[in-house]
């Protein structure tokens, strides 16, 4: 971000951090397939983001307080990634858009089924999911861990997407045989 924003509008303000479609990207990407290597984040997107792309797109996140990085205690030449709450706090922004995406655009059914339930959650889900993502990115203790029955939003979430995906590979499996 250059030093003298645009303008004072609070959007403006907003997009000159977040605006371009890569940062939201490796945003969903951290917080929906827990991705936090420079490498998952290459290799697993599903839009084929560049490496020189990628990169700048991580730096201009950590200045802006977004994420923060660690040295990987289980290999001495990879970082993590971690959100900061700054991070977390633009969950809601995501489900946002991934609901006007839903309701507007020609979405897959795989790939949206996630943002069908965060839609169906709503404001409620939308915090839960935030409370995870503290845990496993800031390192703060989950309250909804101690209740019986619980399973995570994440799992939830995943284990929509994996049932559609084999749905879907047994449909093809059907018409091709």
């Amino acid at each position: 971000m250059s030093d003298a924003p645009r303008s004072g509008c609070p959007i403006n303000l907003t997009l000159e951090v977040v605006g371009d479609a890569w940062s939201l990207l490796v945003l969903r990407d951290m917080m929906f397939g827990n991705r936090r290597h420079f490498r998952e984040l290459l290799l697993q997107s599903e839009e084929g983001i560049s490496s020189n792309i990628l990169a700048d797109r991580l730096k201009t996140l950590l200045e802006q307080g977004i994420l923060t990085r660690a040295d990987d205690v289980t290999h001495k030449q990879k970082l993590t990634y971690s959100l900061t709450e700054k991070g977390i706090q633009l969950l809601p922004v995501l489900a946002q858009m991934s609901g006007w995406g839903l309701k507007f655009l020609p979405v897959s059914e795989e790939l949206s089924i996630r943002a069908e339930l965060l839609a169906q959650g709503g404001p409620a889900l939308w915090e839960e999911f935030m409370d995870e993502l503290r845990e496993s990115h800031l390192g703060t203790i989950n309250p909804a861990r101690t209740q019986p029955g619980w399973i995570s939003v994440g799992s939830r979430l995943r284990a929509a997407y994996e049932a559609v995906l084999a749905r879907k590979a047994t449909e093809a499996q059907r018409a091709a045989g």
